[in-house]
């Protein structure tokens, strides 16, 4: 995945990572000619619901099937089984504004289907590197981005509110995914979300060792837009949040 770009999104849950994500989404499809895929990897779906989408098939659901075929003693080698599933994933992709979104869905059952695990991963990875960003919506840890995405991104970006909750939880993604390499990143760094004011972020900085990347204010527009389930595309280009968003992008060279 030379000339692609992966960037993974973590954060505690309800921190608002999933409308930064589509802010991002946003932003990135607008150049003419990128191709951009989304990943919803969190089994809420959250990520598509923000972009106006609606899921038909995740990757759980092909997981699925393939092991109830499995179970019934159906026979599939693996060049075939290998097929049938490259051929599912293109059909579980939907198609945006300039976009395409993939949802994995839930987690894995109890109990080890390595064999399809590690085919859907390598299978998710080949698709991954036919776009030129991937932006990737994960749950709080980044095991889950490892165990059922893909092993290394080029940017891991952890979202937070101003909690201390929810910066302590960021701190330890950030130590698990160092000392424990369980995603391998170039570049990793904190957005820090639902900020009052500049002073909360030089306190937060004291707090964390993370680069913060940039921060967004807390924004009523996209309360409103959550409130009335407008998607987060439509978000007006004067929105200071989307402004915000840009910044970060711009800082990680992905809006050149």
């Amino acid at each position: 995945m030379d000339n692609t770009t992966i960037m993974a999104l973590c954060g505690k849950g309800g921190v608002g990572k999933t409308s930064v994500s589509a802010l991002m989404v946003k932003l990135l499809s607008r150049k003419n000619g990128r191709r951009i895929l989304a990943i919803d990897a969190d089994p809420a779906v959250g990520l598509a619901t923000a972009l106006g989408l609606t899921v038909r098939k995740t990757v759980d659901d092909i997981r699925r099937g393939l092991i109830t075929d499995i179970q019934k003693g159906t026979p599939e080698d693996k060049r075939a089984m290998a097929k049938r599933l490259d051929y599912e994933l293109l059909e579980a992709l939907e198609s945006g504004d300039g976009f395409s979104l993939l949802a994995i869905g839930r987690s894995e059952d109890e109990g080890c289907f390595c064999k399809v695990n590690n085919l859907l991963k390598q299978i998710i990875a080949d698709l991954a590197d036919k776009f030129d960003i991937v932006l990737i919506d994960g749950e709080a840890g980044v095991e889950q981005i490892n165990r059922r995405v893909m092993k290394t991104v080029d940017h891991l970006v952890l979202v937070s509110d101003t909690s201390a909750k929810g910066v302590g939880v960021a701190n330890t993604i950030a130590h698990v995914a160092t000392d424990n390499r369980a995603v391998n990143f170039t570049s990793m760094g904190l957005i820090l979300n639902r900020v009052r004011n500049v002073d909360e972020v030089n306190d937060i900085r004291t707090r964390t060792a993370l680069d913060i990347y940039g921060w967004v204010f807390e924004d009523d527009l996209i309360h409103d837009f959550d409130f009335k389930g407008k998607t987060l595309t439509g978000m007006p280009d004067t929105s200071l949040s989307l402004g915000a968003v840009a910044g970060v992008l711009e800082k990680l060279n992905l809006l050149s």
